[in-house]
């Protein structure tokens, strides 16, 4: 049997690697005034355990306008001990250690800097904050690269195995290199060699700073996805210079955080930017590693093959399943947890200043906490649902100890993430359906499905417990028309169960509706392998197979009350929601109140006016009612229980995994 390539070591500069996992550096909100918490530690610790080759922290600060209190601190010797003692987590367990170094530049908050404005290489505003920042001088610049070289040999002194600097996504590195943001006109601004001149002024003092041996990457964009940037070729000359300036390594990222193409959504195809990485390797001879959405160690795999990277960087998948590579090593891939890129866990909570979480993994970012003990005495409860809260609740409870029986009234496990997996570019959540029942599979779980639970049934099985998770209804709406032959609801469009026409208006603009929307829009598009033919064929230009790619046979109206739609998504998942729609050519209404369906349409009010838009079909997406027949029903008969996620009130699956979690180990 051939070796596997994923597990086969590797080495940057003279560091030996045991395998091709990386763990690129995530902001995770767990410092406090720039110290290595507890929280950090046993995060990470439970990563270098999990079986990554490699794991990189960060980002660190190089200096006080760099980050802010809440990212790891390498500014100043009183950092040292608390890198030290997480270098040491990391490397007792197996894995080698690194930093990322980065300097925010323009992307800090004068909010999060005690007022200060942030800095940048010219007064150029950011999208992404609003603000502008002020013009470095020469004498500041020097400083930078200065800090930069000061918190490389701090890195080295606590004994990380390696350093890596951050010269993209926006941050001050890349926003000197990039026209869009550098304006300048003395040797820093211009020429593109005047625009990497910081940039290799940094790897350079880096290198000199921690010596020849040892290993120091450079995390780049493979393209900035920016108007006016530098695009891939622009990235392609400039990690020619690094290499020539001593990095012994290139991680390969994509875009700015001010980008609006998609980088780390359920939408983005996995490991789709690994071509990006390739592009690179290309141009130099030391060891580039890929990114982006490798979730799964078959993508990994095939992207080694193929010759795209040296090993890959896995870094959200490690969050939801920490013991990922572990598993494939040993042959166990089914048992893996695969990450959604929902973002709601690790991404949206650093936007409300709380360290992360995870949607598929309820115990990350809270592993400093003691693990529920083992029950002193083994119950039996009884879990009323298999939907994501259900199962959830189940596998806490039987990891304890508990005997444990889920009954489902449905033929398969998964509940509303086969709704939720429905709309195009959703699939991770259908992944995850499977993920949690084979773990269910696993667990000496009772598992009774295709039966109906009343509380007979339940009482008679005389439980200790009761966790009730049997989910929500779609919510009817009481609008004139209603009951109309062509009115149809969201989830039984989403199912399968029903057909839509050719003019088609949803009424409701939250997630569900956008949702619709979108699934009925891709419907009549080009498939991803009719688009790959036609365009390798030269059968049509570029233009034309871009809209066939996203104009459907349907024309689609959304209305939506309030202000904005989508108003229940996250932050990291809304604004491509939004993009998509305006793509798709779906028509939105905010602010537009529907007040009767007719056979022809919808008539809606919206800005004192009165208007009727035509539609053949007419689909109902106003929201979630909990469904909860059998909370009464046990009360009446002596049994307590408790309800989680929509049968207690509607909720995303973030909460009800979360709750499931929190309910199975109060047993």
């Amino acid at each position: 049997m051939a070796a596997d390539q994923l597990f086969s070591s590797i080495k940057i500069n003279e560091l030996e690697i045991s395998n091709r996992i990386y763990m690129p550096a995530m902001h995770l909100n767990m410092c406090r005034n720039y110290q290595v918490s507890e929280q950090l530690l046993a995060f990470y610790a439970e990563r270098a355990a999990g079986g990554a080759g490699m794991i990189c922290v960060g980002y660190a600060s190089v200096d006080e306008l760099a980050a802010h209190p809440m990212h790891i601190g390498a500014h100043d010797d009183k950092f040292i001990p608390g890198l030290a003692r997480l270098a040491a987590v990391i490397k007792d367990r197996g894995a080698r250690a690194a930093v990322q170094l980065n300097h925010a530049g323009r992307y800090n908050h004068s909010m999060l800097l005690g007022g200060r404005q942030p800095v940048g290489p010219s007064p150029i505003a950011s999208r992404l904050t609003g603000e502008t920042p002020s013009e470095l001088s020469g004498a500041q610049i020097d400083a930078i690269v200065e800090s930069f070289a000061a918190a490389a040999a701090r890195v080295k002194e606590a004994g990380f195995d390696a350093v890596e600097v951050l010269c993209g996504t926006g941050y001050l590195i890349s926003s000197f290199l990039s026209p869009a943001t550098n304006r300048r006109e003395d040797e820093y601004g211009g020429s593109p060699e005047n625009r990497m001149r910081f940039g290799l002024d940094v790897l350079r003092a880096v290198r000199a700073a921690v010596g020849a041996g040892f290993p120091v990457i450079a995390r780049v964009n493979g393209n900035d996805f920016m108007p006016k940037g530098i695009g891939a070729e622009g990235m392609r000359d400039f990690v020619r210079q690094l290499e020539a300036a001593g990095v012994d390594a290139f991680c390969v990222n994509v875009g700015w955080h001010e980008s609006r193409v998609p980088q780390i959504q359920t939408r983005v195809p996995r490991g789709v930017f690994a071509y990006l990485a390739r592009g690179i390797r290309e141009v130099v001879k030391v060891p580039v590693i890929a990114s982006h959405r490798i979730n799964d160690p078959e993508v990994a795999r095939q992207l080694l093959l193929e010759g795209s990277c040296d090993m890959v960087a896995m870094g959200r998948a490690l969050i939801a399943d920490p013991l990922l590579p572990e598993k494939a090593r040993s042959g166990r891939q089914q048992e893996i947890l695969h990450c959604v890129a929902c973002g709601q866990g690790c991404f949206d909570h650093l936007f409300e200043m709380r360290s992360i979480e995870c949607l598929c993994n309820p115990r990350a970012g809270h592993e400093f906490k003691e693990k529920p003990p083992v029950a002193v005495k083994a119950q039996h409860l009884v879990v009323v649902g298999g939907g994501p809260g259900g199962m959830s609740a189940a596998l806490a409870a039987s990891s304890r100890g508990h005997r444990v029986t889920l009954i489902e009234g449905g033929d398969r496990l998964g509940g509303q993430l086969f709704l939720a997996g429905a709309p195009p570019g959703r699939e991770e959540f259908l992944r995850l359906a499977e993920d949690l029942a084979y773990q269910v599979e696993l667990a000496p779980i009772e598992l009774l499905l295709g039966r109906k639970a009343d509380a007979a049934m339940i009482e008679e099985m005389k439980p200790d417990a009761v966790i009730i998770a049997t989910g929500g209804l779609s919510l009817d709406l009481p609008i004139p028309g209603a009951d109309l032959p062509h009115v149809v609801q969201a989830w039984d469009l989403l199912r399968g169960k029903v057909q839509a026409g050719r003019n088609v208006v949803v009424i409701g603009g939250g997630a569900v509706g956008v949702e619709t929307a979108l699934e009925l829009a891709e419907q009549g598009t080009l498939s991803a392998d009719a688009l790959k033919f036609l365009l390798v064929q030269g059968a049509s230009d570029l233009d034309e197979l871009k809209a066939l790619a996203t104009r459907g046979t349907r024309k689609i109206v959304v209305l939506e009350m309030m202000k904005k739609l989508g108003a229940n998504f996250g932050k990291t998942t809304r604004w491509v929601m939004m993009d998509d729609l305006k793509r798709y050519g779906v028509e939105a209404r905010t602010e537009a109140h529907a007040l009767a369906i007719t056979a022809e349409g919808v008539k809606v009010e919206q800005g004192g006016e009165e208007i009727e838009i035509p539609a053949d079909t007419v689909v109902l997406a106003a929201g979630t009612r909990a469904f909860n027949p059998l909370q009464k029903e046990l009360e009446d008969r002596g049994v307590v229980s408790q309800v989680i996620g929509d049968a207690q009130r509607p909720a995303m699956v973030f909460e009800a995994v979360h709750q499931g979690y929190a309910a199975g180990n109060s047993v």
